[in-house]
């Protein structure tokens, strides 16, 4: 038997929430109360203060298992570039902004003499500002240019809520500089009629790169007067850009480097990212040009309490009796709860559309009980809500009509909500770049700040809140992706032939496998040669070839049975798991069963309903091996990475108690299977090994399958990436190996380099993993060290004791370092 553990499925059941009575404290003097701002002047109480009055208590304060506290940081000033148009510099004076910071000041100085930069600073920095300064300069400079329509600039951001924060942030700024600066967003809410006159008369266009991809390039000639203008490109949030995503967005740029070339423009690229490792390496993977880094943080921060948060046990006990926790959900609707009755401005960062919405509700409800004016000071955010919703909940948060959202990350990337007090993260995000990235949206304009990491009742998070140096005293990850990857790589080459034939210069621009796949193209008749260049053959669009979400397809749309109304979508790669027949959903607090999913035409219909119960699809997963592309020994077993192909089946479904988690039945589904070819690490153990480890037959495929689940939830601290990105499978006796093996495989067709760099950093991920397990207080294993949320086989088998044994066998004969 293999036993599974399958990336994007559904995520964990609601759980126990036995949510107590709700006991709160007085608004404070800083904040608007609920009622309407608070009279005379405003007296900022501190984070720790705040931090006090929620855990006001015994019960509560023995939740927090470490405080850390960030010191305020003075700032560094510097003056503009004498090349900055005195007008820019006076328009961002009129702003409020006296001198820039050094890093501000350096970043432009990057841009002026025509270097790529990369400006990677903490939240709240001024990174708009460095890009935005030599740009504003540029467009003014061409919009008196006597002929032609002067220097355009180009704006990318990974979601469409932020390019339109920032369109409105550049109009502000730009206003003294009149008509000179026509900033205009161009993405799939623009309506139809606007579009023509962003292509003709926007010098500065905001997009997205699926807009760019599917709709800019594959439309070049129209385009052609603002590309053969291009001065700069914008790539805000790039750090957002990792595994599959951020190597489709590599090749994207790279056809769009192609095409500003053939009109005879060579943009700069100005990249701001959050704080990560190498930012240069990654941002030259990313656009595939030299890039210079500019990392020192010259900006005011005020101090920041930041509060490691364990739920408590309940007296539930949970799948083979494990103790079960009382659910983040539940905490982080408490707190939100108690921080809104305060007045304390605050955003609660979810990691499903599920947590988010059911956050919401419970705050709601509690809140009704306090004042029922109250109940609409809190709502939710994610993605997958229709556009006229997502922007009356940005307006309702920037306004202060909102005092507390529950919100996924759609709203993690730079929208601007300045006046945040508290942020509250509800699971640790997957990554520390992501997790300091939701903490810095509190406190901005060098004001203090309190952020609390909610633990769920995982490895990973259970790990980090007893083990606070791995975030507090380890730097931030490097940004990984593969644009050589040759699943990404292919329909980029049939959508770069389809735009322009495809010569042998432009080879070396799209990377060093381009030669290898463009003979299988021309077998596969997606292109043909002709004279000395590929073109693409096929009639429809090349770059509907692929979605560069890496989302395996086209989105499920969810639609109410009665009426008709298109209520939302859901990712393709997650409908089986998520909108199957019988499926509960959830949309903005109200719930919905599945009566119907049709992949066919990817519809999903449902109804009205108010099932007592939460809904968790099971699955079957078989593996088989490509290709070995290196391996180590591990005493007698071997450490092994290379390509595979994994098999997976949704075959049932259970059905959970809201408050207990009760498995009230299971239920047959028809399905069928999906097939990945990706990349994967694993381990092999001998019958030395197991006996060293004394790890019998019996309890075998318990301690592979519990090893697994751990290996996966503790990757995370070693790869960018969320254990919703990467699956896995454990086999007592494998096919191909003959041996007990362990497999942790990348979630996406051709991988995304996640199981590279498990195999890389195996002996730290592995000891960690090992840590996790032992050091938790449970008996026999718990959600804490072993079960997962998405385990496809029930958490069944598991044997923590032989898991522990098993790793330990393993590390002692590991390589040196």
């Amino acid at each position: 038997m293999a036993f599974n553990h399958l990336p994007a499925g559904v995520h964990d059941a609601l759980g126990p929430l036995s949510i107590p009575p709700v006991t709160h404290s007085v608004p404070m003097a800083n904040f608007s109360p609920p009622g309407g701002p608070s009279s005379g002047a405003p007296v900022r109480t501190s984070p720790r203060a705040v931090l006090d009055r929620l855990t006001a208590g015994p019960s509560r304060a023995s939740r927090v298992t470490h405080t850390e506290h960030l010191p305020p940081r003075e700032a560094r000033y510097a003056v503009w570039p004498d090349r900055i148009r005195s007008e820019v510099v006076s328009a961002v004076q009129a702003a409020g902004i006296e001198h820039p910071w050094t890093h501000q000041a350096l970043a432009a100085e990057h841009a002026l003499d025509g270097e790529s930069v990369i400006v990677a600073t903490g939240t709240a920095s001024g990174k708009s500002l460095a890009y935005l300064t030599p740009v504003l300069s540029a467009l003014l400079d061409g919009s008196e240019a006597p002929n032609g329509r002067g220097a355009t600039a180009l704006y990318l951001a990974p979601t469409k809520a932020l390019a339109a924060d920032q369109r409105r942030a550049v109009r502000e700024l730009a206003a003294p500089l009149g008509n000179a600066i026509r900033p205009a967003v161009y993405d799939g809410d623009t309506p139809v009629e606007e579009r023509e006159w962003v292509r003709q008369y926007a010098n500065y266009v905001l997009t997205n790169p699926d807009m760019l991809h599917r709709g800019i390039l594959p439309s070049h000639p129209r385009w052609s007067s603002f590309l053969r203008a291009l001065r700069y490109v914008v790539i805000d949030e790039c750090h957002t850009y990792r595994g599959v995503f951020g190597s489709h967005v590599a090749q994207v740029l790279r056809r769009l480097r192609r095409l500003c070339a053939r009109y005879g423009s060579d943009p700069v690229f100005l990249l701001a990212s959050a704080t990560s490792a190498d930012p240069a390496v990654s941002a030259e993977r990313l656009i595939g040009l030299p890039v210079k880094e500019v990392a020192d943080d010259a900006s005011p921060r005020g101090d920041l309490v930041f509060a490691l948060w364990e739920p408590p046990l309940t007296e539930l006990h949970g799948e083979k009796g494990a103790p079960v926790r009382r659910t983040a959900t539940a905490e982080t609707a408490d707190l939100l709860t108690d921080l809104t009755v305060q007045g304390v401005r605050s955003v609660a960062f979810v990691r499903s559309r599920r947590g988010a919405e059911l956050i919401a509700v419970i705050a709601q409800e509690h809140l009704a009980e306090v004042d029922r004016s109250l109940a609409r000071r809190v709502a939710a955010y994610r993605g997958g809500y229709l556009p006229e919703e997502r922007r009356a909940l940005e307006r309702a948060l920037h306004s202060g009509e909102l005092l507390g959202l529950a919100a996924t990350t759609a709203l993690e990337l730079g929208v601007d909500v300045s006046g945040l007090d508290a942020v509250i993260i509800s699971g640790y995000p997957g990554t520390r770049a992501s997790l300091w990235q939701q903490a810095g949206r509190a406190g901005r304009s060098g004001q203090g700040a309190l952020a609390v990491l909610v633990a769920r009742d995982d490895p990973l998070d259970t790990y980090l809140v007893h083990h606070p140096e791995a975030l507090f005293q380890q730097p931030v990850e490097s940004t990984v992706l593969d644009p050589d990857n040759p699943y990404v790589l292919a329909p980029h080459l049939c959508a770069a032939a389809a735009e322009l034939p495809l010569t042998d210069e432009d080879l070396t621009l799209f990377g060093p496998a381009t030669e290898e796949l463009i003979p299988q193209l021309e077998a596969a008749k997606l292109l043909r040669r002709r004279t000395k260049a590929w073109h693409w053959t096929r009639r429809e669009r090349a770059a509907d070839l692929t979605d560069i979400r890496g989302e395996g397809g086209k989105p499920v749309q969810i639609v109410e049975e009665g009426t008709g109304r298109l209520l939302g979508t859901v990712d393709a790669s997650a409908a089986h798991t998520a909108v199957h027949e019988g499926a509960v959903h959830l949309h903005q607090g109200r719930t919905y069963l599945v009566r119907r999913l049709d992949l066919e035409d990817s519809v999903a219909l449902v109804e009205e309903a108010g099932p007592p119960y939460s809904t968790t699809a099971r699955d079957t997963t078989a593996i088989s091996i490509l290709e070995t592309d290196t391996e180590i020994p591990w005493g007698s077993g071997r450490l092994c990475y290379g390509s595979v192909e994994v098999t997976n089946q949704v075959v049932s479904f259970l059905r959970r108690k809201l408050i207990t988690g009760e498995v009230l039945g299971e239920t047959k589904l028809d399905l069928p299977p999906r097939t990945l070819r990706t990349r994967a690490v694993w381990w092999t153990v001998t019958e030395d090994q197991l006996d060293a480890a004394r790890v019998n037959p019996e309890i075998l495929g318990g301690a592979l399958h519990a090893a697994e689940h751990a290996s996966i939830g503790m990757l995370p601290l070693f790869a960018t990436c969320d254990r919703w990105d990467i699956g896995g499978v454990s086999v007592p006796l494998h096919p191909d190996t003959l041996l007990p093996t362990v497999f942790v495989y990348d979630g996406h067709p051709g991988g995304a380099g996640f199981a590279e760099r498990a195999f890389h950093t195996a002996r730290e991920w592995l000891t960690a993993t090992r840590q996790a397990i032992a050091s938790c207080e449970c008996e026999a294993g718990c959600p804490s060290c072993i079960q997962s949320p998405k385990c496809g086989n029930g958490n069944d088998p598991l044997h923590k004791r032989g898991a522990v044994r098993l790793l330990s066998t393993l590390l002692k004969d590991a390589p040196a370092p």
